[in-house]
């Protein structure tokens, strides 16, 4: 229950063991490949040049092909699969085979091919929708479309507004020119439709004429035959297309199977990616290859017996402190711990070389919250939900490995808190026993050590009392770290002089003894809280400030577990409330119904927020004492896949 200690990896290997090496290194999963720190002193790094990274772009071309693909069968034969169900599981040697990711890469390229055709097919039905309503307005027209001017007379389509009327129109065109004709082919809301013939001598004045209402040309001239039959013409190449759309979609249909190995590509090329990554890490020449990482202490001496079958040579060593900033993190928890890796993942990890954090806070985590919801009822659900999703689903994403099991420990912390208060959703079982056999619920009141609602006080008091005991326990675990980095006195007089005065007050409030315990505080904040300071004005102003930044922080700090109460007491009384409404139907199934949905709201409502409240409480009021975050995570050159879990 540790932060994993680290050591730094050298090697120096032949470039053309490279490539197996990388994969050697993907295999176990225990190195993070980090760039070389060059020397600027030593003539050797001019020699060292990057490789080539262009199979970089060909993996990530590969897994977009095979994602494009998958996300084609999503919408045409997508893969079914349960609720819960896990991943499926793949081996190793399966997923790297290059046989069958060729099948699998032909069948990318097959389903993108087709999917391509529809969406050219698609395209093309836009454009001949756009060609059939550019038409249709003349469809009654019975003069070939092509028909142009001659040197006497001129023909011309266009429209008009609707809002301009046709007797309007036809009056200024005879009025513009005698030898002048304008004719309404067809209109619509927006538009009348118009043909123009008129002598080319007048054409000036009655174009002129027609502009001035909102003459626009039909731009026609492209078309060939009339309107009504290049309608005919565009029906029979649209449903041709279709057709051909149909026969397409229902290929796609029948190529459920292609999902699995179309998973198998993207995760493979996925792999690659990481390889290829890691490779432009590296330094080389033209036969020899550097390689700079961080390996786990634990894990060297096994990956140092895999590499004694390659001609590298490998140098480990233990980083040194001025290093720290840059080791990556790695955790080592056991079962109860672990799952409290959501919460320092979500905070941020711990800085190399610091502690752990998740042994000292997994017990008052999950006790807060157990008080906090403090139901059998709720309990029993979070438990058996975290059960069922274990065991089904078997999560090992980077959060729902922690997330379920977390939750299962909380479910048992909240049954407890729910046994010593009787809740069990809220009361339900005493409001259904007085449904059924009459009486009031008070007296079919479950067994319970204290009622939360009556004792309300006493529940604050106790709140505030394992608050006391959370904050000693980082007063003492930031003493245990000054003492072991040599800042003894430091600790004694911050710390320790301040555990002396918490003990004190207790004393005096326990034994009565108050003028004894004031004297005694006053001695102990004037010896140690001027520790450090310069000169008496220093050392005054040392212990005024201290007094006051002091008590007003462990007051707040102390005052913030109340919510362990007011979440309790508010979760305690939502219960009772939709209880109570759902009772007064009289009626059994009301009742349930009335009762199980709001107990499902209160659920909802405080799963969540007992996780925030509880998580408020470790990360400010508790780790603010010991905590040194900044830590980044080990990344280590792993088989990282996201449709299969790889089976070594």
């Amino acid at each position: 229950m540790a932060i994993v200690k680290m050591k730094r990896l050298r090697m120096v290997g032949m470039t053309g063991d490279r490539e197996e090496l990388l994969r050697l290194l993907q295999h176990m999963g225990c190195v993070e490949i980090v760039q070389p720190e060059a020397d600027p002193e030593d003539p050797l790094w001019a020699t060292l040049v990057p490789p080539e990274t262009g199979g970089l772009a060909a993996a990530q071309e590969e897994k977009n092909q095979a994602e494009r693909a998958l996300e084609v069968l999503k919408r045409y034969a997508p893969a079914k699969k349960g609720l819960l169900s896990p991943r499926p599981g793949v081996r190793e040697n399966e997923l790297l085979d290059q046989t069958r990711a060729q099948k699998a890469r032909e069948a990318a390229r097959q389903v993108n091919l087709l999917d391509r055709r529809l969406a050219a097919i698609h395209a093309q039905e836009n454009k001949l929708e756009g060609q059939r309503l550019a038409l249709l307005p003349w469809m009654s027209l019975d003069l070939p479309l092509e028909t142009g001017s001659t040197s006497q007379v001129t023909v011309q389509l266009g429209t008009l507004p609707a809002s301009v009327p046709m007797g309007l129109a036809e009056g200024e065109v005879q009025a513009a020119g005698e030898l002048a004709q304008l004719t309404q082919v067809s209109a619509d809301r927006d538009s009348n439709y118009c043909m123009l013939v008129c002598h080319s001598s007048q054409q000036e004045g009655v174009l002129e004429a027609l502009k001035a209402l909102g003459w626009s040309r039909a731009n026609l001239r492209d078309w060939t035959g009339t309107a009504s039959d290049n309608l005919n013409r565009l029906a029979q190449e649209a449903k041709a297309l279709e057709k051909e759309a149909a026969s397409i979609e229902e290929q796609l249909r029948g190529m459920g199977e292609l999902n699995a190995p179309l998973r198998q590509l993207s995760d493979l090329a996925g792999v690659e990616i990481s390889r290829e990554e890691s490779r432009g890490s590296l330094l080389e020449t033209g036969q020899t290859f550097l390689l700079e990482g961080w390996v786990p202490e634990e894990s060297w001496p096994e990956l140092s017996r895999a590499l004694g079958a390659y001609p590298c040579a490998c140098e480990v060593t233990d980083p040194a402190p001025e290093d720290y900033p840059q080791i990556p993190v790695k955790l080592k928890n056991n079962w109860f711990t672990k799952p409290l890796n959501m919460v320092t993942d979500m905070y941020s990890l711990p800085a190399y070389g610091s502690l752990d954090p998740n042994p000292l806070m997994a017990p008052f985590f999950i006790l807060f919250y157990g008080m906090m919801m403090a139901d059998m009822g709720y309990g029993l659900v979070m438990m058996i939900a975290a059960v069922v999703v274990i065991k089904k689903a078997q999560p090992d994403g980077a959060t729902m490995r922690y997330m379920m099991p977390l939750l299962g420990l909380c479910g048992v912390s909240t049954f407890l808190w729910g046994a010593a208060t009787g809740g069990f959703f809220g009361d339900l079982i005493p409001q259904l026993r007085a449904i059924l056999s009459g009486g009031e619920a008070a007296d079919y009141a479950l067994p319970k050590l204290f009622d939360p609602l009556d004792k309300a006080v006493n529940v604050l008091v106790g709140a505030l009392v394992l608050g006391v005991l959370q904050i000693f326990t980082g007063m003492a675990v930031s003493m245990y770290k000054q003492i072991k980095a040599g800042e003894t006195m430091a600790a004694l007089c911050s710390e320790g002089a301040w555990f002396l005065v918490f003990i004190l007050a207790g004393a005096a409030a326990l034994t009565g003894q108050v003028t004894p315990c004031v004297i005694g505080i006053l001695a102990v904040l004037v010896l140690t809280q001027g520790y450090g300071k310069k000169g008496v004005v220093g050392k005054l102003m040392g212990i005024f400030g201290s007094l006051y930044n002091n008590v007003t922080g462990y007051f707040s700090d102390i005052l913030s577990y109340s919510r362990l109460m007011a979440l309790m007491l508010a979760g305690a009384v939502t219960a009772q409330v939709f209880n109570t409404l759902g009772a007064m139907t009289g009626n059994v199934i009301a009742f349930f119904i009335i009762a199980m949905v709001g107990n499902a709201l209160n659920f909802a409502l405080n799963i969540l927020g007992c996780f925030v409240h509880d998580m408020r409480l470790q990360c400010l009021e508790y780790f603010g004492r010991f905590y040194e975050d900044g830590g980044k995570p080990f990344r280590p050159l792993d088989l990282d896949t996201k449709y299969y879990k790889v089976v070594k």
